[in-house]
């Protein structure tokens, strides 16, 4: 008789647990996937330090790609395009700019041109950062074990400058090697930290992450001399972002018949 309660027992704790399995929609067989993930990201930055007294708001785009573990451990290499309209560096070319020209409003310097004529000349922000990010997504739900909050560590190299569109070539002194002299060219290494949700439908349709972002470059100017304030270029940086990121995914994953899922 002993032996058959303790069967019963058994078996009406198996019961339970598929019961409370089927109510909440967990399945315990369901693992986490591995294999490699293609991303598409986009954020927008708030610079700061000596970034801030360069450029206003600015924009990235670029590719990642990563390999996620069966444990969440995530690994990978990413590009991003760094871009932005408005300069705040209002020394720039104020050697050769037009004196008489409109007050400086960080999009474009007006000159004359070789035919004596005043002509405007846009002025960007330009650059890239190039890295090997790693990280770690902390999963709390088990029916859903690819998704979580995300910690993403990146370090690399980054490089930004003032890009002088002169595409008339009309204005002699922005000319060829000429242009190095007022570019700010800018580079060194970077550290970012990313914190946010990562998430992949089952349906393998609808699959993102987006999140808090923040880079610290430490970077150092290039150019051996300003001709607009006369001086060399070579002081020490630190060039900080803060933004919002966020991306499309695009995971590529081995599910258990070996079939490669998207």
């Amino acid at each position: 008789m002993k032996k058959y309660a303790i069967l019963f027992i058994l078996l009406a704790v198996h019961l339970s647990s598929f019961a409370q399995n089927e109510l909440f929609g967990y399945d315990s067989t369901i693992k986490a996937h591995s294999g490699f993930i293609l991303n598409g990201n986009i954020s927008a930055d708030l610079p700061l330090f000596d970034m801030a007294k360069r450029f206003g708001i600015n924009y990235r785009l670029g590719p990642a790609i990563t390999y996620k573990t069966k444990t969440n451990w995530i690994f990978g290499v990413k590009f991003d395009f760094l871009s932005g309209n408005q300069i705040k560096e209002d020394s720039l070319m104020i050697n050769i700019k037009d004196k008489y020209s409109t007050q400086f409003n960080g999009k474009e310097v007006q000159f004359l041109n070789t035919s004596g004529i005043r002509t405007g000349v846009p002025i960007y922000e330009r650059g890239y950062l190039a890295g090997i990010s790693a990280g770690h997504i902390f999963n709390r739900n088990p029916a859903q074990p690819d998704n979580g909050w995300m910690i993403l560590t990146t370090a690399g190299f980054i490089q930004h400058k003032i890009n002088i569109f002169n595409d008339q070539k009309d204005v002699a002194q922005l000319q060829g090697g000429y242009l190095k002299g007022y570019d700010r060219l800018t580079n060194g290494w970077f550290v970012e930290q990313f914190a946010g949700y990562s998430y992949f439908a089952h349906n393998g349709l609808l699959n993102f992450n987006i999140g808090v972002d923040v880079m610290v470059g430490f970077t150092r100017g290039r150019r051996d001399y300003l001709y607009d304030v006369m001086r060399s270029d070579n002081a020490q940086r630190i060039d900080m972002l803060v933004g919002l990121r966020g991306g499309w995914v695009i995971p590529i994953f081995k599910r258990k018949s070996e079939d490669i899922s998207f």
